[in-house]
């Protein structure tokens, strides 16, 4: 062993690593057996042991996933093969178990059907320095592989990889310099959609501390929607949805059914129901085991009232899906009526919504009530239902107008991503930053990771928690500030609705 490659014992055997920048850098390392062979569409599976010490230089492969959609997740990584999806990475400050730092354990989104998390977005180089963190990231399985709820296989597949990545941790990081005992987990889109999932599995409960979820998809299925819509996927092959069937199937080539399927979801509009006018088929399945009740109900009812939760969301969360359809300044009057009806809370959605923002224009208002019914409402729920079940929530909203592509994208989904990792150059960042104004973005990202560090340390991200009276809320922008929630409009159209998963309207 060597000082610019240090060596760690873990519970499966000895890794080596790389002092990169005044870190030391673990990249690679399996926390679970291959999801392969007889352990296919299985739960995870504690990893096997190894002889000798495995170099921890180069990330594991990424889960078999959309490769339509790789350059919005890391691009040429995508393609990279291998079996190992299941692994970690860490960066420490010091691989000392004397230095007992907090650890932040991150979970990549991608609608969870696509992400990496060796995608040049999530260096954590900046955040493990700045923050003095053990930081952590995973792989997990995606689409069918980890979240289509077939016969012959547990629910949730891509959460309980989550949980047994978390183990991991546990287990092994104060070996890396980290406290097993100050986990905070992180994530975005997806990935913080799995976090308040785990808030409510119980199987996950008392592997973190602290969480923080950005901008987190309201999508949750009942178990008899999660079945129907495996069925058509698997039947776009002739098969039925069964462990036994797909895994005929090669991994890298079942999410293609899913690419076939996944133009045709309006034609089971009455079925689906609204979610058949969403763009990923899937999410994770309340399917009453894995996951006991949807994160709303479960939080409401005290699970996780331990954990304390930074939430929140950007203002102009859908302006990056505009982007990649190529709707930016093409709304119609009439596809913006049949969002407010589609989207909109209860029957009179449009009316409530045109009354409401008089003076919105169509593609507003067809922003407006997706953003509402994807990712602003349903975050704020969750805040509340936390607080309701006596945990602790910190609530904030990104508000920054990006500058990049002449202030096209606004304040978009996933532009905190680049900001908090300082990663401009990658996702989102060359779009919605542009490397013109890195200096404004500097300033974000002071403010964002400064409040998340603080946060996974002490657990105190520097505002007042949220309450049902003040609704105090962090405004991250140039400048900052704290007030009342900004979107109050919203909150008054949504404030009867109740977030919960969703069903399937026909057999």
């Amino acid at each position: 062993m060597s000082a610019l490659e240090p060596e760690v014992r873990t519970t499966a055997g000895v890794v080596r690593g790389r002092t990169e920048d005044g870190l030391v850098v673990f990249r690679g390392i399996p926390f679970a057996e291959p999801p392969i062979g007889e352990t296919r569409f299985q739960a995870p599976r504690p990893v096997r042991g190894w002889d000798g010490v495995r170099e921890a230089y180069a990330f594991g492969p990424p889960a078999p996933q959309d490769v339509n959609m790789a350059g919005r997740s890391g691009g040429e990584f995508l393609m990279d093969t291998g079996d190992d999806w299941l692994t970690v990475n860490v960066w420490t400050p010091d691989p000392d178990p004397a230095a007992r730092r907090p650890v932040m354990v991150w979970i990549h989104g991608g609608a969870y059907k696509l992400g990496f998390s060796g995608s040049p977005g999530y260096d954590a180089q900046h955040i493990a320095r700045d923050g003095d963190v053990v930081f952590v990231s995973l792989n997990y399985r995606l689409g069918i592989e980890g979240f289509a709820r077939i016969d012959g296989a547990p629910a949730n597949r891509g959460l309980l990889d989550q949980v047994a990545a978390l183990e991991w941790v546990r287990e092994n990081i104060t070996a890396f310099g980290g406290d097993p005992g100050q986990v905070t987990v992180a994530g975005d889109s997806a990935g913080a959609g799995s976090i308040v999932a785990l808030m409510a599995m119980p199987s996950a409960a008392g592997l973190f501390r602290r969480a923080v979820a950005q901008s987190v998809p309201g999508t949750f299925f009942s178990d008899a929607l999660a079945r129907d819509v495996a069925t058509a996927i698997a039947a776009e092959a002739g098969l039925r949805p069964t462990a036994r069937e797909l895994a005929g199937v090669d991994p890298r080539q079942l999410p293609k059914l899913g690419q076939t399927l996944e133009p045709k979801m309006r034609q089971y509009e009455d079925r689906w129901g609204t979610f058949a006018h969403t763009l990923s088929l899937f999410s994770p399945v309340v399917d009453g085991e894995v996951l006991p009740a949807a994160p709303w109900q479960a939080l409401a009812g005290g699970a996780g009232r331990d954990v304390e939760l930074i939430i929140g969301h950007t203002r102009d969360e859908c302006r990056t899906f505009l982007l990649f359809a190529g709707q930016l300044g093409k709304i119609t009057e009439e596809q913006a009526t049949e969002a407010l009806r589609l989207f909109g809370p209860a029957e009179d959605g449009e009316r409530a919504y045109r009354a409401a923002f008089p003076n919105a224009s169509a593609e507003g208002l067809y922003e407006l009530v997706q953003n509402d019914w994807l990712f602003r409402m349903p975050t704020l729920h969750l805040a509340e239902a936390h607080t309701a079940g006596g945990g602790r929530a910190y609530l904030y909203e990104l508000t920054w107008q990006s500058p990049g592509s002449g202030g096209v994208m606004r304040a978009c989904h996933g532009l905190d991503g680049p900001l908090l990792f300082g990663t401009y150059d990658a996702h989102l960042g060359p779009v919605a930053i542009g490397p013109e104004h890195t200096a404004e973005a500097r300033e974000l990202t002071t403010q964002i990771r400064t409040a998340w560090t603080s946060f996974v340390t002490s657990g105190a991200p520097g505002w007042p928690a949220y309450d049902s009276q003040q609704r105090q809320t962090r405004i991250f922008d140039t400048p900052g500030a704290v007030s009342a929630y900004p979107e109050e409009t919203s909150r008054r159209l949504w404030q009867e609705h109740v977030f919960e998963a969703l069903p399937l309207l026909a057999t």
